[in-house]
C-alpha cells in the first residue's frame, strides 16, 4: 500500500507545486502588464500635449501676430482642448506670448517655471522619437497643481500647463484587482496623478522609494505598515515613473489554491490507504497472525491448531485448513516415529543385553577350562578370561540404567583390578589402584582403555615374581587425566604388541612417558563432562585398593 501511495502522493506534490510556479509567474506577469499599460497610457497622453505645444508654438512663430493678438490666438486654443490652462511662447526678439484662460496664473510665474525646465535636460522620448527636446514637471501656482510641457528649438521654446485631470482619467483601473493602486510620481516621491485612493493619502506607497532604471517588481513595506506588491515603470527619465501597488490578493489566494491542490489529494490518499490498511488488517492480516501464533504455539503444544471462523475469507481458510491437516499429519508421523524409536531401543538394551550374557557365557566357559590346565595354559586362559571380564564389565556399566550411557573411569577400573587381582594375580604380587577422577567415558573407549590396562599388568607381572604394582589415574588439566602404571622396582621393559598402538588410537591417547626404571607408561586422554550426579556419589575406589594375595580361584556364575 506504501509502495502505491508515496508515488501517487510524489506526483501530486509536484503537480501542485508546478500549477503553484505557473500561477505566480501569471500573477507576476499580470502586475508588469498593469504597470506598463499605465506607462504607456501616460506616455500617450504626454506624447500628444507635446505634439499640441509644438504644433501650436510653430502656428505662432509662423504668424508672428502681434503680443495682444497672440495671447486671444493662445487663448482660443485653449479653450478648444478641456483641461489646457495656460500657453508662453518666448521668440529671441520678440515679445513673450502669453495665453490663458486661468487668470489667477501670473505671467511671472510662466516665466519662472520655463527657465527652470529649460535647465534640465531634455527626457528620452518614447520609442526613440526626438521631434523636440522636452521637459515634464508637476508644478504648484497659487495653491494648485498643474503639469507642465516644455519644449526647446532654435529660436526659443514654448511652455504648456494644464491640469492633471485628463491624466488622471487615463489612470482609470477599470475592473482590475480591487487592492490595486496606480500613481504617477516624481523622483523623491512626490504624487503627480494617483488612482485607488485620494490624492493625498500616500499611504500605500512602498516606505523606501525605489525608482527603477526601466521596470522593477517587488514586495516591500508600504508607508502605512502592511506588506505590499509594487511594480515600476520609467515614464520620462530621469524624473517621473508609474507605480502599481498590489495588496496581495492574488497572491494569497494562489497559496490557498496551491495548499488546497496540495493537502486535498495527499488527504484523501491517506484516507484511502488507512481504509485500505484497515480493511487488510481486518480481513485478511488478522487471520495471517492467528496462523502465525499458532504455529509458534507448536514449540510449547504440538497438537496446536488454527483455530477456524465462518468470517474467515475463503482463501485463507483453505491455508488454515492445510496447516491443520498438515499438523495432524505430523503428530500422526511422530507417533510412528516415537514408537519405532521406542523399538529400536528396546533392540538395542535387548542386543547389548544379550551380549552381556554371551561374554559371561564365554566367561563361564574360560573359567570352567581353566580348572583343567596348569602353568603356561592356565596363565593364558586366565589372562584371556581378564579380557573378556572388561567387555562384561563395560556392557554391565553402559546399560546399568537400561539406557546406553557413559561409564565412569573409577567403577570400571575398579572392577578391571579387582578382576586382574582375583585371576592373575599371584600370592607373592601386590595390584593397588588409585583412581582421582569421576569423568566417564563412552563404551568404545572405555573397552580399549581396559584392554590397555590388562595388557600392561599382565605382562610385568608374569615376567617379575614378587613384584608389586599401582595404577594411578589423576587430573591433569579440564579435561585431562593421566594414567600410570608404576612398579616398585625396576624391571626389565618387554617390548607391547602390535595392537597396543591400535588400542592407543582407540582411546585416543597419547603417551606422555614412555616405560623405563620403574614406570611401565605415562598416558594422557581427554574425557567428557561427568555425569549429572556422578560428583556427589562417593567413589568406591577412594584410598588405594591393596590386593597382596589373590583369592582361590572360583568358577565363574552362569549367564544371566
Amino acid at each position: 500500500m506504501i509502495a502505491i501511495v508515496l508515488p501517487i502522493a510524489c506526483l501530486t506534490a509536484a503537480a501542485a507545486v508546478a500549477t503553484y510556479r505557473t500561477v505566480f509567474e501569471a500573477i507576476e506577469t499580470a502586475q508588469m502588464r498593469a504597470a506598463d499599460d499605465f506607462a504607456v497610457r501616460t506616455r500617450v497622453w504626454y506624447r500628444g500635449a507635446l505634439r499640441s505645444l509644438v504644433v501650436g508654438a510653430a502656428t505662432i512663430r509662423a504668424v508672428s501676430p502681434s503680443p495682444d493678438a497672440c495671447g486671444r490666438i493662445a487663448e482660443k486654443a485653449l479653450a478648444a482642448v478641456s483641461s489646457y490652462e495656460a500657453f508662453q511662447l518666448r521668440v529671441s526678439g520678440r515679445p513673450d506670448c502669453i495665453g490663458g484662460i486661468d487668470a489667477s496664473i501670473p505671467p511671472g510665474e510662466l516665466a519662472a517655471v520655463a527657465s527652470r525646465l529649460a535647465g534640465r535636460a531634455p527626457i528620452k522620448l518614447w520609442v526613440g522619437t526626438e521631434f523636440t527636446n522636452a521637459r515634464y514637471d508637476q508644478v504648484t501656482i497659487a495653491r494648485r497643481s498643474y503639469l507642465a510641457i516644455y519644449s526647446e528649438f532654435d529660436e526659443g521654446d514654448a511652455l504648456l500647463l494644464t491640469k492633471p485631470d485628463p491624466l488622471d482619467d487615463t489612470f482609470d483601473l477599470g475592473s482590475s484587482d480591487k487592492g490595486m493602486m496606480a500613481a504617477l510620481l516624481r523622483r523623491g516621491g512626490d504624487v503627480v496623478v494617483a488612482r485607488g485612493g485620494a490624492q493625498s493619502d500616500q499611504s500605500w506607497l512602498p516606505k523606501a522609494e525605489i525608482v527603477p532604471e526601466q521596470t522593477a517588481h517587488w514586495s516591500a513595506q508600504s508607508r502605512a505598515g502592511p506588506s505590499r506588491t509594487y511594480a515600476a515603470r520609467m515614464v520620462a527619465e530621469p524624473d517621473l515613473y508609474v507605480v502599481v501597488s498590489f495588496d496581495g490578493t492574488a497572491e494569497q489566494a494562489a497559496k490557498t489554491q496551491f495548499y488546497a491542490l496540495l493537502l486535498a489529494p495527499l488527504l484523501t490518499l491517506t484516507l484511502l490507504g488507512l481504509v485500505y490498511m484497515k480493511a487488510i488488517d481486518q480481513h485478511c492480516v488478522r487471520w495471517l497472525r492467528s496462523i502465525e501464533k499458532t504455529a509458534r504455539a507448536r514449540s510449547s503444544s504440538a497438537s496446536a491448531h488454527v483455530p477456524l471462523t465462518e468470517e474467515m475469507p475463503r482463501d485463507i481458510r483453505s491455508v488454515a485448513e492445510a496447516f491443520n491437516a498438515m499438523v495432524d499429519e505430523q503428530e500422526v508421523r511422530q507417533s510412528k516415529l516415537r514408537h519405532a524409536l521406542d523399538d529400536n531401543r528396546f533392540l538395542v538394551r535387548e542386543l547389548h543385553h544379550r551380549v552381556k550374557n554371551s561374554l559371561q557365557v564365554v566367561q563361564s566357559y574360560i573359567g570352567l577350562a581353566k580348572r583343567d590346565r596348569q602353568g603356561e595354559a592356565r596363565m593364558a586362559l586366565s589372562d584371556a578370561e581378564c579380557r573378556v571380564h572388561v567387555l562384561s564389565a563395560a556392557y554391565r556399566f553402559t546399560l546399568a540404567d537400561g539406557e546406553m550411557q557413559p561409564v565412569r573411569i573409577d567403577l570400571f577400573l575398579d572392577d578391571v583390578v579387582a578382576m586382574v587381582s582375583s585371576l592373575i594375580l599371584a600370592r607373592t604380587q601386590r595390584l593397588e589402584s588409585r583412581i582421582e577422577t569421576q569423568a566417564a567415558l563412552p563404551i568404545d573407549r572405555i573397552i580399549p582403555l581396559g584392554f590397555l590396562i590388562v595388557d600392561v599388568v599382565s605382562r610385568a607381572l608374569r615376567a617379575a615374581p614378587g613384584i608389586g604394582l599401582e595404577l594411578a589415574v589423576t587430573n591433569a588439566g579440564e579435561g585431562i587425566i593421566d594414567v600410570a602404571i608404576t612398579a616398585d622396582r625396576a624391571t626389565t621393559q618387554l617390548a607391547p604388541p602390535r595392537l597396543f598402538a591400535g588400542l592407543l588410537m582407540q582411546i585416543e591417547a597419547v603417551e606422555v612417558s614412555s616405560p623405563q626404571g620403574h614406570s611401565l607408561g605415562v598416558w594422557r586422554l581427554s574425557h567428557g563432562v561427568p555425569r549429572k550426579g556422578a560428583e556427589a556419589q562417593p567413589s568406591p575406589s577412594a584410598g588405594v585398593i591393596s590386593t597382596p594375595t589373590p583369592s582361590p580361584t572360583k568358577a565363574p556364575a552362569g549367564p544371566m
